[in-house]
């Protein structure tokens, strides 16, 4: 039995099927990649060496309209062919009653289907040409011609937001701040999706995931978005609400004895303007629970162990290997940008012609984009030359408790408290 199979991809709209999927035994497989010219060679070895059975996926395949997916169906039932579509359960052999109706329903969904196609494709021909997907503008920006273009009345507004959250470190603070000095008020999620948003990056995002950068021109430039990623998800580490807490120690310590967050607790006395501040454990199930401590004492012995143990586990790190996984990425980020611009030399030589051209470009412009991606989320390699210039005790003492909880988060991953009887002491983990 003689067994042909066809497929046909928009390489715009989906990759290439594997060949070897099929799970029939085949003498000959066509494939065609935006243009039909395997179809027509398919079809004229059809009239000279006819096979017993034809494969393809859908039905769709055969045509970009509905006339000539039903041109070509009664060709090959003028041959003799026997035509299944795998992915429908569509069999032109079998003797069922029922057949006529079902190729009438599957080329009225094909008639449909069709119509989305068109719609993807030029979704997608808009992704090759680097243009903004359909939608609603993100707030900063207007749609131009061919690009987003900043909004000169409204993008102070999303910069102000950026900078207010690259200093201190808090979400629901930045948009507290829009609130008080804009009357612009947004949601804590809608801020979290600016703080994303690689619009804001100067980069285009698709609904299919991918990241074309340096599409139009940044709100914020790609050191401040590594800087905001790197706050993101160490913000993610913190119990909820803790990030925008007035106090620097909060959401850091830990009780060993009891395994539970502390929290920040304030206590004053009647006829009294002077507060106390308590770090007790949240959840304590120990009884007679665990108790509370000074915060001012674990403030002081915390900027000491950080002046001391801060330097030495920054000496630990493997600060080669981190050069060259760094240098590794730059290098590839390179060699992407220089296939990059040979692209138009090929073009004009005919080596490529225009829409493969387009395709190879769109395809390493995410790559690239995926490439920078990996190098922004490393360390900063100037790592040490911080870590010297913290551990002077007086820089601790010199800041406000909001520069202090900024600072103390960008190193610590969390505080224990570990208990003596009833002394204590304190130990601290770092990020790194």
């Amino acid at each position: 039995m003689k067994i042909f199979a066809y497929t046909y991809t928009n390489p715009i709209l989906e990759p290439t099927p594997d060949p070897t999927t099929w799970g029939w035994e085949l003498d000959f497989i066509y494939q065609d990649l935006g243009k039909r010219s395997q179809l027509q060679q398919l079809f004229n070895d059809c009239k000279t060496q006819p096979p017993d059975c034809l494969l393809i996926r859908r039905l769709e395949e055969l045509g970009d309209t509905v006339e000539e997916v039903s041109s070509r169906l009664a060709e090959l039932e003028a041959m003799g062919i026997t035509l299944i579509a795998v992915e429908q359960g569509y069999n032109s052999s079998q003797q069922n009653p029922n057949l006529h109706a079902q190729l009438l329903k599957l080329l009225n969904e094909i008639q449909r289907q069709q119509h989305s196609r068109r719609i993807r494709q030029g979704h997608a021909r808009n992704r090759l040409n680097a243009a903004p997907p359909p939608g609603r503008v993100p707030y900063g920006y207007r749609r131009g011609k061919a690009k987003y273009i900043i909004d000169r009345t409204t993008s102070p507004v999303v910069k102000d937001f950026f900078e207010h959250f690259l200093l201190y470190g808090s979400l629901r603070g930045a948009v507290r701040y829009l609130a008080k000095k804009y009357s612009k008020k947004i949601s804590v999620t809608t801020g979290r999706r600016w703080l994303t948003n690689p619009v804001y990056r100067g980069d285009t995002a698709y609904q299919n995931g991918e990241i074309i950068s340096n599409t139009h021109a940044p709100i914020i430039t790609k050191e401040e978005a590594a800087q905001v990623d790197r706050l993101l998800r160490r913000n993610s580490r913190l119990p909820r609400r803790t990030a925008s807490a007035p106090r620097s120690l909060a959401g850091l310590v830990v009780c060993q004895e009891c395994q539970s967050h502390m929290s920040v607790t304030r206590v004053t006395m009647r006829n009294q303007d002077k507060e106390y501040l308590y770090l007790r454990p949240i959840n304590c199930p120990k009884n007679p629970k665990c108790r509370a401590l000074r915060y001012q004492e674990i403030l002081e012995q915390t900027i000491q162990a950080v002046c001391r143990d801060l330097p030495l586990a920054v000496a630990g790190m493997n600060f080669p290997q981190l050069d060259a996984v760094k240098n590794s990425l730059t290098e590839n980020i390179t060699r992407h940008q220089e296939i990059l611009n040979q692209l138009p030399s090929l073009l004009e030589t005919g080596v490529l012609d225009a829409e493969t051209a387009q395709l190879r470009a769109y395809k390493l412009r995410t790559e690239i984009s995926t490439l920078q991606a990996k190098l922004a989320t490393l360390p900063p390699v100037n790592l040490r030359s911080v870590a010297q210039a913290v551990s002077i005790q007086q820089f601790w003492l010199d800041l406000s408790e909001t520069e202090r909880r900024f600072y103390f988060r960008e190193f610590i991953r969390h505080i224990e408290i570990l208990r003596q009887d009833k002394e204590w002491k304190l130990q601290i983990l770092f990020i790194f």
